[in-house]
């Protein structure tokens, strides 16, 4: 990870989970550090923690998004987006309010990034984003899900193109063990753990650190863009 070193890497969505493990590993390979979030006692934290420069950023304000790039120093060389986790219920019980907001959160928050990126980050850099597996299927409960499943690497493919030289790529994680999973499975969590450390071929679950790890791996390699890559344990291997 010697590349990081000294590179000004942009974690939005920087304060749990995927987004604090893949800032955590680049604050070890010496990356100077922009993170993002909503929460202001998070974002205190992850400076206490990191030494990086936070702000509070809105994914649904465009003037909030562009503000964050419009004061960055110089352009930077990596940028991660990791937004909010997805959103589950079944078609008849969906909220048209709550809809709206998590599309606008991961579609067009996503195209927002994507607009910033190309002026603020240097050629030869980078922007991932964070997609999923999940949906590829279909179940109940996952119609939202599906939905950014679909378009987000059909954005990142696009943004891959028009971007050049800046490189795009996806990360599609399946099940992480991550607090976001936490409170999304309540008291069925272990049990979760433990029907994926029978079936995954991997033989445990998947932690952010694993994802994070193909993160770094995507902003350090310059041969990568346009691709979308699952990390899932194998998962979707089964049937």
């Amino acid at each position: 990870m010697n590349a990081l070193s000294g590179a000004t890497v942009v974690v939005i969505g920087g304060t749990s989970g995927i987004g604090l493990e893949t800032a955590r590993q680049a604050h070890a390979a010496a990356a100077s550090l922009v993170l993002t979030g909503r929460d202001e006692g998070r974002l205190r934290a992850v400076h206490d923690e990191l030494g990086a420069s936070t702000r509070v950023v809105d994914l649904a304000d465009p003037d909030s998004l562009h503000k964050l790039f419009a004061e960055l120093p110089a352009p930077v060389d990596h940028v991660l987006f990791s937004g909010g986790g997805p959103t589950y219920a079944p078609i008849a019980e969906l909220d048209d309010d709550a809809v709206r907001a998590a599309l606008d959160e991961h579609l067009l928050g996503t195209l927002r990034v994507a607009r910033e990126c190309a002026t603020a980050v240097r050629p030869g850099g980078s922007l991932t984003l964070i997609s999923g597996t999940g949906a590829r299927r279909p179940g109940v409960g996952l119609a939202l899900a599906a939905i950014g499943t679909a378009a987000i690497p059909a954005i990142m493919a696009i943004a891959a193109l028009e971007l050049a030289p800046i490189r795009v790529n996806a990360v599609a994680p399946g099940f992480v063990d991550t607090p976001l999973s936490a409170r999304l499975l309540g008291e069925q969590l272990e049990q979760r753990r433990e029907e994926l450390r029978g079936t995954l071929p991997i033989r445990r679950v998947v932690g952010p650190a694993d994802v994070a790890a193909l993160v770094l791996h995507l902003m350090t390699n310059s041969a990568l863009t346009g691709a979308t890559y699952d990390v899932d344990g194998g998962q979707q291997l089964l049937h």
